[in-house]
């Protein structure tokens, strides 16, 4: 066997140095790109640690300040248990008019009976021989309608099976 290559050997050699090279460079951007990636990381991280401290002492701060509120408005809260030597309160809203027993039964019979004659007219009305006649009328046009659609679909359905 001869050793005749088809490319020089040298070609060869620079092709695996310069890959070797890229290689290498790929390597030293990944180490540095995650250098700065733990550094901002632990920056960030020191950064939460800071503010929760703040926070915690601004909540401190503040229920320390409620508690010594709550002490002295407790303090200076009087307990009365009874009202007795105090002007009542005006009342807000003036009392209903009184209507008397007489005035009232009237008013309400003459609601009932307008409430009765309202019915009776709407019952008299619904039930006149005119409106039996449309309502039946509407009916049969309505079960005719539901038949005939009822047999264009049964024809339509046979159509499609055969």
């Amino acid at each position: 066997m001869d050793q005749d290559w088809s490319v020089p050997g040298w070609a060869v050699l620079s092709v695996l140095l310069a890959l070797v090279l890229l290689v290498a460079v790929l390597v030293v951007a990944l180490l540095r790109i995650r250098a700065r990636t733990t550094a901002s990381l632990l920056a960030a991280r020191t950064d939460a640690a800071a503010l929760q401290a703040q926070v915690d002492a601004i909540e401190a701060r503040l229920a320390a300040q409620a508690h010594q509120h709550e002490r002295t408005t407790r303090d200076e809260q009087e307990y009365v248990i009874t009202r007795l030597g105090e002007d009542r309160p005006e009342p807000e809203q003036a009392p209903a008019p009184v209507v008397g027993g007489p005035l009232f039964a009237d008013l309400v019979l003459r609601e009932s009976a307008v409430q009765g004659a309202a019915l009776a007219a709407g019952l008299r009305r619904a039930l006149a021989p005119e409106s039996r006649h449309r309502i039946r009328h509407a009916m049969k046009r309505e079960v005719k309608r539901s038949r005939k659609q009822r047999r264009t679909d049964l024809r339509r359905a046979r159509r499609q099976a055969a």
